[in-house]
């Protein structure tokens, strides 16, 4: 088999279980492999760790599949992996006030580079590196035999794709096609999801717990900042809020919210969308001494690389320094990051700099995280890329 030989003392990532191996760790690439063919990951005295997928492109230059010399990395060994995924979410699949979450989570499910979430009875699938993509056909075989599902969509347009040496890929790959929009089920909830045109696959799944979490803190008047298709805005009114201001730069994504609004609270009409850039939204404001008792923060990713850290911090603090300044005494801040570049340790000194600047007191009352469909393998801290905090102000 191809080989990739590390470094001397490059090897105790590998030995801690840690699925990515850096190019910078990399002494020699041995037999010219394929992108996305599977290497032996070998010490500086030619010991044998690990087998991985090869991203000739990548700064990622190899994704671990096992720590099993005796495992054959093939359609079999894909299709253990990926019904291990799917039956830890027994649970999700069986409660019937829920049809939407996530089936596959990709290195923290042993899955390098795979997503796949299921909306009702559709599966939509992102394929994220070169060996997700080598196995694709294989992937959508297994996923295919499932008797309630009837067809697979295709979302792997995601800029990391870019960064793996692949073009995007969009559209149906086996069964039927999605409908315009998908109405899927969250607890008491429901929500209208554009798998076609969408973020990521289409819906936050990853916010799903926190949409029921954070209702106790919901007061007042409410700013969903960064409302996407309104999830956040939805909540806040099974939570309590008396009004609601949705924010978002999408029209497209802004009419979804309207129409989720409709959906679960029809006779709810204290609500008023805003098409706008948030930063400059915040701003206007601040200007006009304009308050809420209760706001949500839960913008894009800033920092899609390790790279862009420093500007997304500065971005983060922009906009939480201007939440903190809208506040009423008393007043709840719900912020999120989804940079996983951001850890959390760094997002709360960024979130408490903004108070800092803003010259309020707050504490914060709950930490918030991503669903429980979206694991975090214990080797694998980068694989936490959703953090939030519930912050209260003094007084």
């Amino acid at each position: 088999m191809k080989s990739i030989e590390l470094k001397a003392g490059r090897e105790r990532p590998v030995l801690r279980r840690h699925p990515w191996i850096f190019s910078g760790a990399i002494a020699e690439v041995r037999g010219n492999p394929d992108p996305g063919e599977t290497v032996e990951i070998l010490d500086e005295h030619g010991e044998w760790l690990a087998q991985a997928a090869y991203s000739p492109h990548s700064q990622i230059r190899a994704r671990i599949w096992t720590w099993d010399r005796e495992e054959s990395i093939d359609e079999a060994f894909i299709e253990k992996r990926i019904l291990a995924s799917v039956n830890l979410r027994t649970s999700l699949r069986q409660d019937p006030r829920v049809n939407a979450y996530r089936e596959v989570h990709a290195e923290s499910d042993l899955i390098p580079g795979l997503i796949v979430d299921r909306y009702d009875s559709f599966r939509v699938v992102q394929f994220l590196n070169q060996g997700a993509e080598r196995y694709r056909e294989a992937i959508l075989n297994i996923l295919s035999k499932d008797p309630e599902i009837e067809g697979i969509f295709e979302r792997s347009d995601a800029d990391v794709r870019e960064l793996e040496g692949l073009g995007p890929k969009v559209g149906t790959v086996w069964g039927s096609d999605p409908p315009e929009r998908i109405k899927i089920l969250e607890n008491d909830l429901q929500f209208w999801v554009d798998v076609y045109n969408g973020h990521k696959t289409g819906f936050y799944l990853d916010q799903r717990q926190n949409r029921t979490l954070v209702r106790p803190w919901v007061s007042g008047d409410v700013l969903d900042a960064f409302c996407y298709t309104g999830a956040f805005s939805v909540a806040a009114i099974a939570g309590g809020a008396q009004s609601i201001v949705s924010v978002d730069s999408s029209a497209q994504a802004l009419a979804l919210t309207a129409e989720n609004i409709a959906l679960n609270y029809p006779l709810h009409t204290n609500h008023d969308q805003v098409e706008a850039d948030v930063f400059q939204f915040l701003r206007t404001c601040r200007d006009s001494r304009r308050s809420f008792d209760t706001i949500f923060l839960d913008p894009p990713k800033f920092a899609g690389t390790s790279s862009q850290v420093e500007k997304a911090a500065r971005g983060y603090k922009d906009i939480n320094l201007l939440a903190f300044k809208l506040l009423r005494p008393g007043g709840v801040l719900i912020t999120f990051s989804c940079s996983g570049g951001v850890s959390q340790d760094l997002f709360q000194k960024i979130v408490a700099d903004a108070a800092l600047d803003a010259g309020v007191e707050a504490s914060v009352h709950a930490v918030l995280g991503q669903a429980d469909d979206h694991p975090v393998r214990l080797q694998f801290p980068e694989g936490r890329y959703l953090k939030g905090f519930v912050c209260r102000l003094h007084g």
